[in-house]
């Protein structure tokens, strides 16, 4: 990229403002669902079944484990999720996706899309077709989840 149009035309800027921008527009849509942005990625982080340790969670999101905690404690009031004591070692709490939380999840992605159809809504199939690619890739890259 060109050094020409300074910060405005940097990636890290655009994908940053757009990001807050439509960050918000998806909160609002999810907020509905008395969720955040965080519990999502909790949820999509337990999405593939395997039940999860709030530490082992907390290190595969990136957070604090005391985050995990609140993050739990709210979709447990929601029955989106379950905790139990792992039974291999009963210091550790384990967390489940119920039925619940997988409905919750189907709704979120269902909002995401229609977040996407607003940001792609000025592109066309190509480009749309390059946008989700190159940010699969980059994100791909951070170690974030691509499908």
């Amino acid at each position: 990229m060109s050094d020409a149009g300074g910060l405005p035309a940097t990636v890290a800027f655009r994908l940053g403002t757009l990001g807050a921008i439509y960050g918000d527009r998806l909160a609002a849509k999810i907020a509905v669902h008395d969720l955040k942005l965080k519990h999502a990625g909790l949820m999509t982080a337990l999405e593939a079944g395997v039940a999860a340790s709030q530490q082992d969670l907390a290190a595969r999101m990136g957070v604090a484990p005391s985050l995990v905690v609140a993050l739990a404690d709210h979709l447990v009031r929601l029955g989106a999720i379950e905790r139990r004591r792992d039974p291999a070692d009963r210091r550790r709490q384990v967390l489940t996706l119920t039925g619940h939380g997988r409905e919750l999840l189907r709704r979120c992605a269902e909002a995401a899309r229609e977040v996407d159809e607003e940001i792609s809504a000025p592109l066309g199939a190509d480009q749309r077709a390059a946008l989700h690619d190159a940010l699969g890739a980059i994100a791909e890259r951070a170690g974030l989840p691509t499908s």
